[in-house]
Protein backbone atom coordinates (compact mmCIF):
# COMPACT_ATOMS: atom_id res chain seq x y z
CA UNK A 1 0.00 0.00 0.00
CA UNK A 2 2.51 2.45 0.85
CA UNK A 3 4.54 1.47 -2.28
CA UNK A 4 1.18 2.26 -4.16
CA UNK A 5 0.50 5.63 -2.41
CA UNK A 6 4.20 6.27 -3.21
CA UNK A 7 3.31 6.02 -7.42
CA UNK A 8 0.65 8.03 -7.16
CA UNK A 9 2.43 10.68 -5.15
CA UNK A 10 5.13 10.75 -7.69
CA UNK A 11 2.75 11.48 -11.03
CA UNK A 12 0.86 14.13 -9.45
CA UNK A 13 4.34 16.03 -8.33
CA UNK A 14 5.89 14.69 -11.69
CA UNK A 15 2.75 16.79 -13.20
CA UNK A 16 2.55 20.06 -11.26
CA UNK A 17 6.46 20.15 -11.20
CA UNK A 18 5.92 20.28 -15.07
CA UNK A 19 3.90 22.85 -15.42
CA UNK A 20 5.81 24.69 -12.84
CA UNK A 21 9.00 24.62 -14.52
CA UNK A 22 7.75 25.35 -17.76
CA UNK A 23 5.25 28.65 -16.70
CA UNK A 24 8.27 31.17 -17.82
CA UNK A 25 9.53 28.78 -20.93
CA UNK A 26 8.06 30.02 -24.17
CA UNK A 27 9.91 28.17 -27.18
CA UNK A 28 8.22 25.11 -27.43
CA UNK A 29 11.10 22.51 -27.41
CA UNK A 30 12.84 23.69 -24.59
CA UNK A 31 9.55 23.16 -22.71
CA UNK A 32 9.68 19.63 -23.83
CA UNK A 33 12.72 18.80 -22.61
CA UNK A 34 12.34 20.74 -19.60
CA UNK A 35 9.34 18.63 -18.92
CA UNK A 36 11.37 15.66 -19.61
CA UNK A 37 14.05 16.39 -17.12
CA UNK A 38 11.77 17.19 -14.03
CA UNK A 39 9.72 13.92 -15.04
CA UNK A 40 13.20 11.88 -15.18
CA UNK A 41 14.24 13.13 -12.04
CA UNK A 42 10.69 12.42 -10.31
CA UNK A 43 11.13 8.40 -11.44
CA UNK A 44 14.95 8.61 -10.03
CA UNK A 45 13.73 10.26 -6.36
CA UNK A 46 10.37 7.75 -6.52
CA UNK A 47 12.93 4.68 -7.54
CA UNK A 48 14.67 5.89 -4.53
CA UNK A 49 12.12 6.17 -1.94
CA UNK A 50 10.92 2.71 -3.17
CA UNK A 51 14.53 1.07 -2.43
CA UNK A 52 14.03 2.60 0.89
CA UNK A 53 10.80 1.48 1.48
CA UNK A 54 11.71 -2.38 0.63
CA UNK A 55 14.63 -2.65 2.98
CA UNK A 56 14.06 -5.24 4.86
CA UNK A 57 14.18 -7.63 2.24
CA UNK A 58 18.23 -7.41 1.57
CA UNK A 59 18.59 -10.61 2.33
CA UNK A 60 17.41 -11.62 -0.82
CA UNK A 61 18.90 -9.30 -2.78
CA UNK A 62 20.04 -11.52 -5.14
CA UNK A 63 17.23 -13.17 -6.12
CA UNK A 64 15.20 -9.71 -6.08
CA UNK A 65 18.74 -8.78 -8.56
CA UNK A 66 18.67 -12.18 -10.80
CA UNK A 67 14.95 -11.34 -11.66
CA UNK A 68 15.14 -7.08 -12.21
CA UNK A 69 17.88 -8.62 -14.57
CA UNK A 70 15.83 -10.95 -16.46
CA UNK A 71 13.35 -8.64 -16.65
CA UNK A 72 15.67 -5.98 -18.03
CA UNK A 73 17.41 -7.97 -20.53
CA UNK A 74 13.81 -9.02 -21.83
CA UNK A 75 12.53 -5.61 -22.01
CA UNK A 76 15.40 -4.43 -23.28
CA UNK A 77 16.51 -6.61 -25.62
CA UNK A 78 16.20 -3.55 -28.71
CA UNK A 79 18.68 -1.50 -26.44
CA UNK A 80 21.27 -4.39 -25.85
CA UNK A 81 21.18 -5.29 -29.49
CA UNK A 82 21.34 -1.50 -30.99
CA UNK A 83 24.36 -1.16 -28.39
CA UNK A 84 25.89 -4.10 -29.74
CA UNK A 85 25.47 -3.16 -33.44
CA UNK A 86 27.08 -0.09 -32.40
CA UNK A 87 29.88 -1.61 -30.99
CA UNK A 88 30.78 -4.08 -34.15
CA UNK A 89 30.00 -0.70 -36.35
CA UNK A 90 33.17 1.09 -34.32
CA UNK A 91 35.49 -2.65 -34.45
CA UNK A 92 34.37 -3.68 -37.51
CA UNK A 93 34.49 -0.73 -39.55
CA UNK A 94 31.23 -1.32 -41.68
CA UNK A 95 30.79 2.14 -42.30
CA UNK A 96 31.66 5.73 -40.48
CA UNK A 97 30.72 9.25 -41.17
CA UNK A 98 30.33 10.13 -43.92
CA UNK A 99 30.00 7.32 -46.07
CA UNK A 100 26.49 6.55 -48.02
CA UNK A 101 25.60 3.45 -47.34
CA UNK A 102 22.31 1.45 -47.74
CA UNK A 103 21.08 -0.27 -44.78
CA UNK A 104 17.20 -1.72 -44.25
CA UNK A 105 15.99 -0.22 -47.95
CA UNK A 106 17.19 3.39 -46.85
CA UNK A 107 19.96 5.27 -48.72
CA UNK A 108 22.31 8.27 -47.88
CA UNK A 109 25.09 9.54 -46.33
CA UNK A 110 25.88 8.70 -42.69
CA UNK A 111 25.12 11.88 -40.57
CA UNK A 112 26.01 10.37 -37.17
CA UNK A 113 26.63 7.65 -35.26
CA UNK A 114 24.98 6.93 -31.73
CA UNK A 115 25.41 4.06 -29.35
CA UNK A 116 21.62 3.17 -30.14
CA UNK A 117 21.12 4.59 -34.00
CA UNK A 118 22.71 5.26 -37.61
CA UNK A 119 20.97 9.02 -38.84
CA UNK A 120 21.47 8.91 -42.27
CA UNK A 121 20.61 11.88 -45.26
CA UNK A 122 18.32 9.90 -47.56
CA UNK A 123 18.96 10.03 -50.99
CA UNK A 124 16.61 9.11 -53.67
CA UNK A 125 16.47 6.29 -56.10
CA UNK A 126 15.46 5.13 -59.84
CA UNK A 127 14.42 1.68 -58.64
CA UNK A 128 12.13 2.64 -55.29
CA UNK A 129 8.79 3.36 -56.45
CA UNK A 130 8.32 5.27 -53.00
CA UNK A 131 10.82 7.67 -53.73
CA UNK A 132 9.88 11.40 -55.70
CA UNK A 133 13.79 11.94 -56.67
CA UNK A 134 14.31 9.64 -59.91
CA UNK A 135 18.09 9.89 -58.56
CA UNK A 136 20.79 9.58 -55.91
CA UNK A 137 20.40 12.73 -55.11
CA UNK A 138 19.35 14.35 -51.11
CA UNK A 139 15.79 14.31 -50.38
CA UNK A 140 15.84 16.25 -47.36
CA UNK A 141 14.65 13.85 -45.21
CA UNK A 142 16.93 12.25 -42.08
CA UNK A 143 16.19 9.08 -41.06
CA UNK A 144 16.90 7.25 -37.98
CA UNK A 145 17.85 3.22 -38.14
CA UNK A 146 18.92 0.89 -35.21
CA UNK A 147 22.13 -0.30 -34.75
CA UNK A 148 20.28 -3.83 -34.47
CA UNK A 149 19.86 -3.90 -37.96
CA UNK A 150 23.47 -4.40 -39.04
CA UNK A 151 23.30 -8.23 -37.38
CA UNK A 152 19.98 -8.75 -39.57
CA UNK A 153 20.36 -6.64 -42.99
CA UNK A 154 23.05 -6.67 -45.41
CA UNK A 155 24.88 -2.91 -45.20
CA UNK A 156 25.97 -1.72 -48.82
CA UNK A 157 29.07 0.91 -48.32
CA UNK A 158 29.57 2.74 -51.83
CA UNK A 159 32.39 5.16 -50.31
CA UNK A 160 34.66 2.91 -47.98
CA UNK A 161 37.17 1.99 -50.24
CA UNK A 162 36.51 2.84 -53.88
CA UNK A 163 34.58 6.24 -54.10
CA UNK A 164 33.64 5.11 -57.57
CA UNK A 165 30.71 3.17 -59.20
CA UNK A 166 30.38 1.51 -62.36
CA UNK A 167 27.25 3.11 -64.43
CA UNK A 168 26.04 1.80 -67.83
CA UNK A 169 24.01 3.89 -70.36
CA UNK A 170 21.76 1.19 -72.25
CA UNK A 171 20.14 2.52 -75.44
CA UNK A 172 18.17 0.37 -78.11
CA UNK A 173 18.96 0.91 -81.82
CA UNK A 174 16.88 -0.08 -84.79
CA UNK A 175 18.84 -3.26 -86.94
CA UNK A 176 18.48 -0.87 -90.10
CA UNK A 177 20.59 1.75 -88.50
CA UNK A 178 24.03 1.67 -88.75
CA UNK A 179 24.27 0.35 -84.70
CA UNK A 180 28.44 0.13 -85.86
CA UNK A 181 28.45 4.29 -85.36
CA UNK A 182 26.24 4.04 -82.59
CA UNK A 183 28.44 2.29 -80.98
CA UNK A 184 31.60 4.25 -81.86
CA UNK A 185 29.42 7.57 -80.32
CA UNK A 186 28.73 5.58 -76.85
CA UNK A 187 32.73 4.67 -76.39
CA UNK A 188 33.66 7.91 -77.77
CA UNK A 189 31.61 9.80 -75.02
CA UNK A 190 31.75 6.87 -72.32
CA UNK A 191 35.59 7.60 -72.54
CA UNK A 192 35.56 11.60 -72.30
CA UNK A 193 33.20 11.27 -68.99
CA UNK A 194 34.60 7.98 -67.55
CA UNK A 195 36.81 8.56 -64.19
CA UNK A 196 39.58 5.87 -65.38
CA UNK A 197 42.54 7.39 -63.76
CA UNK A 198 41.25 7.62 -60.43
CA UNK A 199 39.00 4.91 -60.18
CA UNK A 200 42.28 2.50 -61.15
CA UNK A 201 44.07 4.24 -58.57
CA UNK A 202 41.24 3.76 -55.78
CA UNK A 203 41.31 -0.22 -56.99
CA UNK A 204 45.51 -0.32 -56.33
CA UNK A 205 44.97 1.08 -53.06
CA UNK A 206 42.21 -1.70 -52.14
CA UNK A 207 44.23 -4.25 -53.55
CA UNK A 208 47.40 -3.59 -50.82
CA UNK A 209 44.37 -4.13 -48.15
CA UNK A 210 42.49 -6.99 -49.81
CA UNK A 211 43.14 -10.32 -52.08
CA UNK A 212 40.72 -9.07 -54.87
CA UNK A 213 41.18 -9.46 -58.72
CA UNK A 214 42.28 -6.73 -60.99
CA UNK A 215 38.85 -5.16 -61.91
CA UNK A 216 38.41 -3.77 -65.49
CA UNK A 217 37.63 0.17 -65.08
CA UNK A 218 38.33 1.09 -68.81
CA UNK A 219 35.00 1.62 -70.61
CA UNK A 220 33.49 -0.68 -72.76
CA UNK A 221 30.42 -0.64 -75.15
CA UNK A 222 28.64 -4.00 -74.91
CA UNK A 223 26.27 -5.53 -77.90
CA UNK A 224 23.58 -7.63 -77.68
CA UNK A 225 20.74 -8.72 -80.12
CA UNK A 226 16.91 -8.85 -79.20
CA UNK A 227 14.30 -9.86 -81.38
CA UNK A 228 13.42 -5.84 -81.41
CA UNK A 229 16.15 -4.14 -81.70
CA UNK A 230 20.31 -3.96 -81.04
CA UNK A 231 20.82 -2.99 -77.77
CA UNK A 232 24.22 -0.82 -76.85
CA UNK A 233 25.55 -0.76 -72.98
CA UNK A 234 27.93 1.82 -72.30
CA UNK A 235 29.82 0.84 -68.81
CA UNK A 236 31.99 3.83 -67.64
CA UNK A 237 33.61 4.61 -64.16
CA UNK A 238 31.61 7.72 -62.29
CA UNK A 239 32.62 8.77 -58.36
CA UNK A 240 30.04 8.07 -56.22
CA UNK A 241 28.05 11.31 -55.36
CA UNK A 242 27.86 13.08 -58.91
CA UNK A 243 26.77 9.70 -60.53
CA UNK A 244 23.75 11.38 -61.81
CA UNK A 245 24.96 14.51 -63.02
CA UNK A 246 27.55 12.83 -65.03
CA UNK A 247 24.90 10.07 -66.55
CA UNK A 248 22.67 13.43 -68.05
CA UNK A 249 25.65 14.91 -69.26
CA UNK A 250 26.50 11.37 -71.15
CA UNK A 251 22.92 11.06 -72.62
CA UNK A 252 22.96 14.72 -73.91
CA UNK A 253 25.60 14.12 -75.84
CA UNK A 254 25.15 10.52 -77.03
CA UNK A 255 21.59 11.72 -77.90
CA UNK A 256 23.17 14.98 -79.75
CA UNK A 257 25.06 13.18 -81.98
CA UNK A 258 22.56 10.27 -82.61
CA UNK A 259 20.47 13.18 -84.15
CA UNK A 260 23.51 14.54 -86.11
CA UNK A 261 24.12 11.40 -87.55
CA UNK A 262 20.44 10.41 -88.04
CA UNK A 263 20.24 7.70 -85.63
CA UNK A 264 17.29 7.15 -83.58
CA UNK A 265 16.62 4.90 -80.33
CA UNK A 266 14.54 2.73 -80.88
CA UNK A 267 10.87 2.05 -79.17
CA UNK A 268 8.19 -0.73 -78.76
CA UNK A 269 6.00 2.11 -80.89
CA UNK A 270 4.91 0.98 -84.26
CA UNK A 271 4.00 2.27 -87.93
CA UNK A 272 1.70 0.94 -89.70
CA UNK A 273 0.70 1.98 -93.22
CA UNK A 274 -3.00 1.00 -94.24
CA UNK A 275 -3.41 0.26 -98.28
CA UNK A 276 -7.11 1.02 -98.93
CA UNK A 277 -8.14 -1.18 -101.95
CA UNK A 278 -8.86 0.56 -105.47
CA UNK A 279 -12.78 0.80 -106.13
CA UNK A 280 -13.88 -2.00 -108.60
CA UNK A 281 -15.75 -0.29 -111.47
CA UNK A 282 -20.13 -0.52 -111.48
CA UNK A 283 -21.64 -2.87 -114.22
CA UNK A 284 -25.11 -1.80 -114.56
CA UNK A 285 -28.43 -3.61 -113.90
CA UNK A 286 -30.58 -4.15 -116.76
CA UNK A 287 -34.19 -4.70 -115.97
CA UNK A 288 -36.16 -7.95 -116.81
CA UNK A 289 -38.53 -6.41 -118.94
CA UNK A 290 -35.88 -4.88 -121.00
CA UNK A 291 -33.81 -8.10 -122.00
Amino acid sequence: MTSIVLIVLAVVLAVLAGRLATLRVKDTTNRYYLRKAVHYLTVVALLFALALLWRPFAGRIGVVVGLLAAGLALAMQEVLGAFAGWISILTGRQFRVGDRIQMCGVRGDVLDITPLRTRILESGSSSDPESWIRGRQYTGRVVSLSNRFVFSAPVFNSSTVLDHLWEELTLPVPYEADWHLAERILCEEAQNISSTVEARRAIEQMRHRYPVAEAEVDPRVFVRATPNWVELSARFVVPVRAARQVKDQVTRRVLDRFTDSGIRVASVTQDITIHSPQPSPTVPVVPADDQ
